[in-house]
């Protein structure tokens, strides 16, 4: 068993079960590079347009896994039984700056396990490693038009906080509205997912 040190409360790994899939989460570390890297090359583009770091090149893998070694950032990881990547949550901060209370979440869900409950199953993780490093809010970044992902994300209790227009520029050259939402971490709750526990437990 694996823990963070900067996450003394959490432990890795762990086993779930979503639908007939069985899955281990885990933290990413310097030997998942490769299995990183093929993840990011199989998604589409638009799930690559904002993200911090060109993670479908060696450099951005090798700067990701430079700032988990510095503590900057935590990623979790959803493997299947294969050791390929099923999708991932990560959430960075920064204790140097003023906005320290605050960590930026980024949740990618491979295709084949879409619409499963990975995402919510990762955010829920990610909530708990945020509570942790002491954060109060965990910010959300996509496109108006990723409207799965925004769904998704308003079911976990993210609310808009400011839509930019023009802010970024795609891999194409062409100017994209970036929509911000938030969440306070100590009033983060999965609705969906306390209702299924308590009915499961019933």
């Amino acid at each position: 068993m694996t823990t963070n040190a900067d996450t003394p409360m959490r432990t890795y790994p762990r086993e779930i079960t979503l639908g007939k899939a069985a899955l281990t989460l885990r933290l990413m570390s310097a030997e998942d590079k490769s299995a990183v890297l093929a993840f990011a090359r199989s998604l589409p583009p638009n799930d690559l347009l904002f993200l911090r770091l060109d993670i479908a090149t060696e450099e951005g893998v090798n700067e990701w896994v430079n700032n988990i070694v510095a503590g900057r950032t935590t990623t979790v990881l959803a493997l299947p039984p294969d050791g390929t990547i099923a999708g991932y949550a990560s959430v960075h901060h920064n204790d140097a700056l003023w906005n320290r209370h605050v960590g930026e979440l980024r949740v990618i869900v491979g295709s084949e396990y879409r619409r499963h409950g990975l995402g919510r199953r990762l955010t829920d993780e990610v909530f708990a490693i945020a509570r942790d490093l002491g954060l109060q809010k965990l910010t959300a970044q996509m496109t108006p038009d990723q409207k799965g992902a925004r769904a998704t994300f308003e079911r976990l209790g993210f609310r808009a906080e400011a839509l930019l227009a023009d802010f970024v520029v795609d891999r194409e050259g062409a100017t994209r509205d970036l929509l911000i939402m938030a969440h306070d971490v100590a009033g983060f709750s999965d609705v969906e997912h306390l209702a299924s526990a308590a009915s499961a437990s019933s």
